[in-house]
């Protein structure tokens, strides 16, 4: 198994495995999205976060990526993550290996809380988030309508950095050394 960043290239794979997700309440996305449309989410998502991938004899089994949880300058400091496997693949411990990889990539970029939005029940990605050190936060009640039914959604949140009293601001994954980065992703 190799973990590496996603390249705009892998949009169709990328989207063959969310695709796996469109018809069920784990996403809250009704249609599945172009190949195009995907590649720019892709595009716009490398420009500062990480997006990463685990492959195997060339085929992509699982991706996850990291983006900007608010709007405002205050919560520059912040990142949601998501994380997406191939169905046949789910509770082989890919999910909780991207999770970490991601998340002290974000570390070295200055992110200090990261939160995760699960459509509950789900039990495998509650299990994740629970077993990886992330702390329910709440459940937004009746947030979300699919499928002909109201869906809740838990905010899960995990503190990965100190909260420095003048942090510097966060530096786009570009700026983080390469060397470092390709350590993370040998490291899976």
């Amino acid at each position: 198994m190799t973990f590496r960043f996603a390249e705009e290239a892998d949009a169709p794979a990328l989207l063959a495995i969310y695709g796996q997700y469109i018809d069920t309440p784990i996403t809250f996305e009704c249609a599945l999205p172009s190949v195009e449309s995907f590649t720019e989410r892709i595009r716009s998502i490398r420009a500062a976060y990480p997006y990463i991938v685990c492959e195997e004899d060339g085929r992509i089994w699982g991706y996850a990526y990291a983006h900007r949880q608010a709007e405002r300058a205050a919560y520059q400091w912040n990142a949601e993550l998501s994380v997406y496997l191939d169905r046949s693949r789910t509770g082989q411990g890919l999910g909780r290996r991207l999770y970490t990889a991601l998340m002290e990539m974000l570390r070295l970029q200055g992110i200090h809380t990261v939160y995760a939005l699960v459509t509950v029940p789900n039990e495998k990605s509650e299990g994740l988030h629970g077993s990886m050190g992330f702390r329910h936060m709440g459940t937004q009640r009746s947030t979300g309508y699919k499928d002909g039914t109201w869906r809740d959604v838990a905010w899960f949140e995990k503190q990965i950095a100190p909260y420095d009293p003048d942090p510097a601001p966060l530096a786009p994954i570009g700026q983080v050394p390469l060397e470092r980065l390709a350590e993370i992703l040998a490291a899976c």
